[in-house]
């Protein structure tokens, strides 16, 4: 594969980290596990370091580009970007009007990630099972969990920011709604529209430090313990699962930022007790196809991202 094709390559798996990022329940980690791209995201984070900032204050910038694997980041980055401001109208208009057939796509996709992140594991002994079991239990305690009233003082804020986008890059776990457990994602995109430095100066500050010391843990794990790391963000997924089934009831709601109820703390039901409950159709037939095409998709990044490893 040359450079030009590889770059672009990485720009489209950006952009669909972008897109998944912008689901509630839906992580652009899990995005970045199915297309190859995931341990070499946390090492290129973990690079970030003091070798990092003692070639920066030498002035040695090619350098400094090589350790951060910067053309890795920068393209990848671009794509999220990107992803986030052209498709986040088309992802939230799917939310509000076709959540069913939305949440089939991203059922069958994790679904499906489930296979191709545990592929990886050799030889599936009892302690892998049993760490498996506890990514799974805990994804889903997740899922289940109502938010909390929390404090709005500059370390909780800073917190947040730090639980936030360390849940971001886990595999099944949500950076948004884990804001919305912490009782902050109102408050944080209210300090955006608002543009409150302070507050935002804090969560950035969260933000980063949470993801720089969390990449170290996260490289080191998939360094020595590699198998047991794989096997718990497998069992993320599975217990994510909870949160993307496509037939639910809101059971708890919250007020966005532009004053829309949104749910929160859903119930999930059966395709025909969903149409009973609700009055309208279960689309069943669309959605078995969408999670269909999902897994299908899986299968197609994972065969890039072999292809791109190779």
């Amino acid at each position: 594969m040359d450079k030009l094709t590889a770059r672009l390559t990485l720009f489209f798996k950006g952009m669909a980290m972008g897109a998944a990022d912008v689901v509630p329940g839906v992580s652009g980690g899990t995005i970045a596990f199915i297309t190859g791209i995931y341990e070499e995201l946390i090492n290129s984070i973990r690079s970030v370091d003091l070798t990092a900032l003692r070639l920066l204050t030498q002035g040695k910038f090619k350098d400094l580009w090589a350790h951060v694997n910067g053309n890795f980041l920068v393209v990848l980055i671009a794509g999220i970007g990107l992803s986030v401001l052209s498709l986040s109208r088309l992802v939230i208009w799917l939310l509000e009007n076709q959540p069913i057939l939305l949440w089939s796509f991203f059922f069958g996709l994790i679904l499906a990630s489930i296979w191709s992140v545990g592929k990886s594991i050799k030889a599936m002994k009892p302690g892998l099972v049993s760490m498996f079991v506890i990514g799974a239990v805990v994804a889903f305690w997740i899922t289940r969990t109502a938010p909390a009233n929390t404090p709005e003082t500059w370390w909780f804020i800073m917190l947040s920011g730090s639980v936030a986008i360390c849940a971001m890059i886990l595999p099944g776990i949500s950076g948004s709604f884990i804001l919305l457990l912490m009782g902050k994602y109102k408050f944080i995109l209210g300090a955006i529209k608002s543009f409150n430095l302070m507050v935002i100066g804090f969560f950035g500050v969260g933000m980063v430090a949470g993801i720089l010391a969390f990449s170290h843990v996260l490289n080191w794990m998939l360094k020595r313990y590699h198998d047991l790391t794989i096997a718990l963000l497998a069992g993320f997924m599975l217990g994510s699962l909870n949160k993307v089934w496509p037939w639910k009831i809101p059971t708890l709601v919250y007020t966005d930022s532009h004053g829309k109820v949104q749910p929160l703390v859903e119930r999930n039901l059966l395709p025909g007790t969903y149409a009973e409950v609700t009055g309208h159709a279960s689309e069943l037939g669309i959605a078995v196809l969408l999670m269909l095409v999902g897994m299908g998709s899986v299968v197609l990044l994972d065969r890039m991202g072999r292809k791109s490893a190779a």
